[in-house]
This record gives C-alpha cells, sequence and structure tokens, in this order.
C-alpha cells in the first residue's frame, strides 16, 4: 500500500478550519473543496497523457493532453462534498455512486446504493473524507474491482491508522491519498482528533 500524505501549508491550513468545532457549516463546506483540490492534484498525478501540437499566437509547439478519463465515485453522502473538485479538474471524468451507511451499534458498514459508469480497464478513484474502520471503503474498493476497475485509489481527507490497516491487508496494492493520518479510533469507532461527523458539518443536519 502506497500512502500519500500532502505536505502543503494551504492544504494544511483548510484542514484545521475543518477540525475546529466552531467553524459554521458554509465555511466548512468552502474548506472542503479548498482541501480536495490538493488532493484531487495528487490523486490525477499519474493519469496517461499524450502528445499533442497546439498553435500558439506567435508559433506550432508540443504539448500534452490527458489519455485517460477516470472514474470518480463519492461514497455518499460525506464523499459528495469532494466530488464538484474532481469534476471541475477534469471534466471528461466519469462518476459513479455508492451509499454506504454506518450501523452506530455495531460500527459495521452496510451499502444502500450502488450506480456505476462502465468499470472496464479503467481508473477509479473512490472519495470519502473520513477513512475510520476501513470497513466502507473496503466494501466500495472490493466492488470497483469487481465492476472491472484496472487500478483504484482511495482519496480521504483524514485517515486512521486502523483503517489503514485494514485496507493495507485486503489491497496491498492500493495507493491513497490523505491530508492527514490522525491519531486513533476512540470506543465509538469515531477518529481522534478527527473533526466529528463531515456529513452533519457539511450538511448543517
Amino acid at each position: 500500500m502506497a500512502l500519500h500524505i500532502v505536505e502543503h501549508p494551504a492544504a494544511r491550513h483548510y484542514l484545521t478550519i475543518l477540525r475546529d468545532e466552531q467553524t459554521p457549516h458554509a465555511t466548512f463546506r468552502a474548506a472542503c473543496e479548498k482541501l480536495t483540490l490538493f488532493l484531487a492534484m495528487e490523486a490525477t498525478r499519474s493519469l496517461k497523457e499524450k502528445t499533442t501540437t497546439v498553435v500558439t499566437p506567435l508559433e506550432e509547439t508540443g504539448g500534452f493532453a490527458i489519455e485517460e478519463s477516470p472514474v470518480v465515485v463519492p461514497i455518499l453522502r460525506a464523499g459528495l462534498g469532494m466530488l464538484q473538485v474532481f469534476v471541475d479538474l477534469l471534466p471528461e471524468v466519469s462518476v459513479g455512486y455508492v451509499g454506504m451507511e454506518r450501523d452506530e451499534t455495531t460500527a459495521k458498514a452496510k451499502s444502500y446504493y450502488c450506480k456505476l459508469p462502465p468499470m472496464d480497464g479503467r481508473t477509479a478513484i473512490a472519495i470519502d473524507p473520513m477513512l475510520a474502520t476501513g470497513g466502507s471503503a473496503e466494501a466500495v474498493v472490493q466492488r470497483l474491482y469487481d465492476a472491472g476497475a484496472a487500478t483504484v485509489k482511495l482519496v480521504n481527507i483524514v485517515a486512521a491508522p486502523e483503517g489503514l490497516a485494514r485496507i493495507e491487508a485486503a489491497f496491498p496494492e492500493i495507493e491513497i491519498i490523505a491530508a492527514a493520518l490522525d491519531r486513533c479510533l476512540n470506543e465509538k469507532a469515531y477518529i481522534c482528533p478527527g473533526l466529528g461527523d463531515f456529513g452533519d458539518r457539511l450538511y448543517g443536519t
């Protein structure tokens, strides 16, 4: 497993805004989008390119164009807060959706919705702000491979060591991009120090 922690002063700045319990949800949403841009840039760093030629106002010159169109898959509902950044960055991406919810008693994940575009041989980028126990992520990654994805990447804002260990055990080849690796999970399987319930804070619920 390859873990990439995005190291940038602005990324750390926006992460701190997300962590602050006093941040209102409108500011929280804006900080999420800004931080996600750093994650999206890292997640798409290895997309295949092809050479091309363009004509500037002065002369002809060589350039590059992205050759592959990945599939971005937000894990509902919190992952929706990260989606638009990927679409704005790469308008040609396909988008799939997987709905997961956590049983608050057992902390286990269960799926309630799945809609994916054709996946055969493509790169899939699963996005979810929080990687806690890893249960939801493991189920989604497996579903993407089963649907035909050649490569799966996982993008999180905050990850816990317990979730990373679970994903590494199940998918040693996977690449995970995150803004922070936090300390641990508490007895309720919430990430510490974390930033609370991301979906509730994102949508003001």
